[in-house]
């Protein structure tokens, strides 16, 4: 009776512990599962980002992507209703020590190219219009400002880091890319560069 007992008592035993074990296996094949799939997601994205982005990616030489934005005021700024003068576009945060320093510079020679045909478009990224506003009082700022709330134009652009400034010729091609600050200068050089001719 003893010895049967024991054996019914190793039996339940074995079938306790298998299943215990079985559960463990199973949970680790789902956990390793898990794990590949992520990591295969992982390198699917980066594979797709390393292909197409970069093809998308606005350069020299491209046509600068239209875009329709609000400006701090609430007017509507569309980049192609610009056509047929150069436009200074951009990418600015008020957070940012070079924005600071080139925006005065940018100011000064708004007001010597504006009557040339060339339009300043600066586009703030994500933030609010009282930072914004306020930003543009300490500044000066004399030119329009594009508020980018969604961040899908600074996006369109592959923007980093700011500031990054695009010029677009009057055909609208962007014909430099130009990342960081920049002295008032070349701000100069660059605006001469893009007025229509005979202006």
């Amino acid at each position: 009776m003893k010895k049967h007992q024991k054996k019914e008592n190793a039996i339940i035993y074995l079938n306790v512990y298998g299943e215990g074990v079985l559960q463990m296996k199973k949970r680790r094949f789902f956990i390793r599962t898990g794990i590949l799939l992520v990591m295969l997601a992982a390198l699917c994205y980066t594979m797709y980002n390393s292909v197409f982005a970069k093809q998308d990616r606005v350069k020299e030489g491209s046509i600068a992507p239209n875009f329709v934005l609000q400006s701090v005021d609430g007017e509507r700024i569309e980049l192609k209703d610009l056509k047929g003068k150069g436009v200074f576009l951009n990418f600015w945060g008020t957070w940012c020590g070079p924005c600071k320093q080139e925006f005065p510079y940018m100011a000064n020679q708004y007001e010597v190219f504006k009557d040339r045909g060339v339009e300043i478009v600066a586009v703030n990224v994500a933030e609010s219009k009282i930072a914004v506003k306020n930003f543009m009082e300490s500044y000066g700022v004399n030119f329009p400002i594009a508020m980018d709330k969604d961040r899908q134009v600074t996006e369109a652009y592959d923007i980093t880091p700011l500031p990054t400034t695009f010029l677009v010729n009057p055909e609208g091609k962007v014909i430099k890319v130009i990342k960081g600050t920049m002295t008032e200068r070349q701000i100069y050089d660059y605006m001469n560069l893009i007025k229509p001719k005979g202006s």
